[in-house]
C-alpha cells in the first residue's frame, strides 16, 4: 500500500511491520511448547521486543540495527516469539501469535497503511493442529495485504512448502551452521524489501522440496556435504538470480513438507518468466539428491565414544556430544545412556555431564544445601523409552538463579533463563560432576559454564547434549568433539523414530 503524503506536503516516514515466530518443532519431543516456554524465551512486542535485542547477534538484532540506520523508515514492531525447541505448540499459543498479528496489521491499514512487511520465521513449526504454522502465517499477511512487499527468513533447517514461492517477495536463509549469521541473513530481507518499495525490484521465486531426509548431524557448513551445496549456492547466485537458499530440513518435525529444499530468488526483469530461478533450484535440488548419502552418518556409540575420548592422547579438554537429546533439536534433557556410558567408564580425570532437566532434582538439591548429600535419579523422568534412568548418590555443590548471557558467536548478548540449577558431585564416581537445570537448556555457551562455576581449563571430558551449535563456541576450546549416537528423540538413526507422516520412507 502506497503512504499518501500530509504534514502540509512532506512524505510521511515508509513504514515497515516487523513479526517473528521462531520455533523448531520435533514431533517425538517429550515436552509440549506451552504459553510459559514462549515467555520463557521470547514473548515481546513493541519497543521492547527491539530494545532488547539492540547489539545481539540475532534476526531482531538486524531489525533494531535497521532502524537505527534508516529514519524515513517507521518500523513497528508487532508480536515477536520464539521458544526453545521441543515438541508440538499448543494450538492457542498459534492462534494467539496470529491473531495478535492479524489485529495489528489491521490497525495499521488505517493508520497510514504498510510499505513492507518483515517476517523472522524459523520454518519447522508445529502445532498440535497444523504441520505449516509457518506458511500460515505468511498466507494471513498476503491475504490482508496482496500488494505490499513481503519478505522472511529462515532457519536453515526449515520444512519448506512450496506454496512459499507464490506468496513471499524476498525470502533468505541462514548460510552457517552453527547459525552465526542470523542478523547477516535478516540484513538481506531487509536490504531486498528496500529494493522493492524504493527500487522498483519484482521478484520471481522457485521453490523444491523433493522430500529429501537428511540427518542433520553433518550439516555444518565448513566441511562435507552441506559445504558443498552453500559453495553450488553462492556460484548459482548470478546474473538474474539474486539469492539461493539451500535448506537442509529438520526430519524430526515429522510433516508432509518435511524434507531439504532449495528457494531461489530471481529479478523479474531479467528473469520475466522465472525460467533461471526454476533451474537454479532444479540444479540445486539434484545436487542435494547426489549428496544426500554423505549427510548419513554410522557413529559411535556412548561407550565407545566415552571410551574413546578417555583413551585420548590429545591435551586439553574432550567433548562427547550426544545429538539425540540436543535441546536445540526438540531434546528433553533426559536421556540417560551417555550418562550410563560415563559412569561405567569409572574416570579417574575430572569429568562433567550437561546436563538433565528436572524441576523436582533442583528443588531437592536447593532444599538439602551445599554440602549436603542425597540420593537422585537422573534420567528417564519421561519414561524408559529411551533408557531407564540412572540412580546414584550425589553431593551438592553449587546452585544458581539460572540466568545467564550468551557469550557467543551464536546469539551473542542473549540473556537466557533455565529456572533454577544445581551441580552435583556423584559420590560413587567423585570425578564426575553434573549439572541439573528446572528447565531444557542448551549448554552451548561457556556462559553457561561460567554460571556454575566450572572452569573449563581445568576440565578433561566435557559430556554435553549437544549437536552442531555447541561447536560455534568449543571448537577451538576443545582438542577433540567426538559425537555418538544414543537413544533419543533426535537420533541420528531415523529408523529408530515411529514417523507418521513422511512423504518419502526412512532410508
Amino acid at each position: 500500500m502506497t503512504v499518501t503524503p500530509d504534514n502540509g506536503g512532506a512524505p510521511r516516514r515508509k513504514r515497515l511491520a516487523v513479526a517473528r515466530f521462531w520455533y523448531e518443532g520435533n514431533a517425538f519431543g517429550p515436552l509440549p511448547a506451552d504459553f510459559a516456554a514462549f515467555e520463557r524465551y521470547e514473548w515481546r512486542t513493541g519497543a521492547v521486543a527491539l530494545a532488547s535485542a539492540r547489539g545481539t547477534a540475532t534476526e531482531l538484532g538486524a531489525v533494531a540495527e535497521f532502524a537505527a540506520q534508516h529514519p524515513e523508515w517507521e518500523v513497528v514492531t508487532l508480536r515477536c516469539a520464539a521458544a526453545l525447541p521441543a515438541g508440538l505448540i499448543d494450538e492457542s499459543v498459534f492462534e494467539r501469535f496470529i491473531s495478535e498479528v492479524r489485529d495489528g496489521l489491521i490497525a495499521g491499514l488505517s493508520d497510514g497503511g504498510w510499505d513492507a512487511v518483515y517476517l523472522s520465521l524459523h520454518g519447522a513449526a508445529i502445532t498440535t493442529a497444523r504441520q505449516t504454522p509457518d506458511l500460515d502465517i505468511v498466507q494471513m499477511v498476503r491475504s490482508l495485504l496482496p500488494e505490499v512487499p513481503l519478505g522472511a527468513s529462515f532457519d536453515l533447517h526449515g520444512n519448506m512448502s512450496p506454496e512459499l514461492a507464490k506468496l513471499l517477495d524476498v525470502a533468505s536463509v541462514y548460510r552457517t551452521h552453527p547459525h552465526i549469521d542470523m542478523a547477516h541473513t535478516a540484513a538481506r530481507v531487509l536490504d531486498g524489501l528496500m529494493r522493492c518499495v524504493g527500487g522498483g525490484l519484482r521478484t520471481r521465486r522457485a521453490l523444491l522440496n523433493d522430500g529429501v531426509l537428511l540427518p542433520s548431524s553433518n550439516m555444518r557448513t565448513n566441511t562435507g556435504p552441506m559445504c558443498e551445496l552453500e559453495q553450488a549456492a553462492r556460484a548459482a547466485t548470478v546474473g538474474s538470480v539474486l539469492e539461493v537458499s539451500v535448506f537442509g530440513g529438520f526430519p524430526y518435525a515429522d510433516t508432509a513438507t518435511t524434507g531439504s529444499s532449495v528457494f531461489v530468488v530471481s529479478d523479474a526483469r531479467l528473469d520475466p518468466h522465472g525460467h533461471e530461478a526454476a533451474a537454479a533450484a532444479r540444479m540445486l535440488m539434484n545436487r542435494i539428491r547426489e549428496l544426500a548419502p554423505a549427510f548419513r552418518l554410522q557413529l559411535p556409540s556412548p561407550e565407545q565414544a566415552v571410551a574413546a575420548a578417555l583413551s585420548s592422547r590429545k591435551p586439553g579438554l574432550i567433548a562427547v556430544t550426544d545429538s539425540a537429546d540436543n535441546p536445540l533439536s526438540g531434546g528433553g534433557g533426559d536421556t540417560p545412556e551417555l550418562f550410563r556410558a560415563l559412569l561405567a567408564a569409572n574416570p579417574e580425570v575430572s569429568c562433567l555431564f550437561a546436563s538433565f532437566a528436572s524441576p523436582a532434582l533442583v528443588s531437592a538439591a536447593r532444599g538439602a544445601g551445599i554440602g549436603q548429600s542425597i540420593e537422585v535419579t537422573l534420567g528417564g523422568r519421561f519414561g524408559a523409552h529411551f533408557g531407564e534412568g540412572v540412580r546414584v548418590r550425589v553431593r551438592v555443590e553449587r546452585v544458581t538463579d539460572g540466568r545467564f548471557r550468551n557469550l557467543g558467536p551464536m546469539e551473542a548478548g542473549v540473556e537466557r533463563r533455565c529456572g533454577g540449577s544445581a551441580v552435583l558431585v556423584v559420590e560413587q564416581r567423585p570425578s564426575v560432576r553434573v549439572i541439573v537445570t528446572e528447565q531444557v537448556v542448551a549448554a552451548d555457551d561457556p556462559a553457561f559454564y561460567a554460571l556454575h562455576g566450572i572452569d573449563l581449563d581445568a576440565l578433561r571430558l566435557l559430556c554435553v547434549k549437544a549437536k552442531n551449535h555447541f561447536r560455534a563456541a568449543f571448537t577451538e576450546r576443545c582438542s577433540e568433539i567426538i559425537d555418538c549416537d544414543a537413544p533419543g528423540p533426535a537420533c541420528v538413526d531415523l529408523s529408530k523414530l515411529p514417523f507418521r507422516n513422511l512423504r518419502a520412507a526412512v532410508s
